[in-house]
């Protein structure tokens, strides 16, 4: 699960004693000499952030220095994979400030990491950086293609759960707090057939109105929000 630690004492103390500690993140204006030097020596990734940064990423509102723990960093779909948890696939999702709002959130909401199946030029992930709020700081976003992601999510028995209208039951309805692939497709063209064959399951959120779906942060939001409802209680 992951977490932080707060505070320039408590990272420093945490960073002294050993403990995992996964990215450092200091307040550019405060002297955080002792902390760098530490990450440093043991090789953790710092950065640096404005005051307002750290406060809007903090549980504990003003501080000058966060660590961050349980936050896993690979460009290896198959480590990716390997280590499981909850994996985002975006299936066909091509605008990339649509991409960047849903990487956000499933950052925000404990994601392991996120895959991609579209190509992207430099300019266009520097969007998709920017409309996350640099959430691919924190997780995994991977690009690769739908047979590739499909297959790697069997070969590490991923539970392959799918948002689509022609599902047969609630989000609320399939468990969610294994090692699950969520996938959600382009607002137009949706989930892929390619990728509804071999989901394990296909979820479809209630409707009662005569637009024929939500747009994509719904979608994604609902399924964000009920993996993370079930996971903790």
């Amino acid at each position: 699960m992951a977490g932080q630690i707060t505070g320039a004492e408590a990272v420093y103390q945490a960073l002294l004693s050993g403990q995992q500690i996964d990215r450092v993140l200091v307040d550019r204006e405060k002297d955080t000499t002792a902390i760098r030097e530490l990450c440093e020596q043991q090789n953790i990734p710092l950065e640096e952030g404005s005051t307002n940064d750290l406060w809007r990423m903090s549980a504990e509102g003003h501080v000058d220095a966060l660590a961050l723990t349980g936050r896993f960093q690979t460009k290896s779909i198959d480590e990716l994979m390997e280590k499981g948890g909850t994996i985002w696939f975006f299936d066909g999702v091509t605008y990339s400030t649509n991409l960047g709002f849903a990487i956000r959130t499933a950052e925000v909401s404990g994601a392991d990491g996120v895959v991609l199946n579209v190509a992207k030029t430099h300019e266009e992930r520097r969007t998709i950086r920017r409309a996350s709020m640099r959430a691919d700081r924190f997780i995994p976003v991977i690009y690769s293609n739908t047979e590739e992601i499909i297959a790697k999510a069997k070969q590490y028995n991923l539970t392959i759960i799918a948002a689509e209208d022609v599902g047969d039951r609630g989000p609320w309805e399939v468990d969610m707090t294994g090692n699950t692939l969520l996938v959600v497709g382009a607002e137009r063209e949706g989930v892929s057939q390619e990728t509804l064959d071999k989901a394990d399951f296909i979820v479809k959120l209630p409707m009662d109105g005569f637009v024929p779906s939500y747009n994509l942060q719904v979608a994604v939001s609902v399924l964000a929000v009920e993996a993370l409802r079930q996971k903790n209680e």
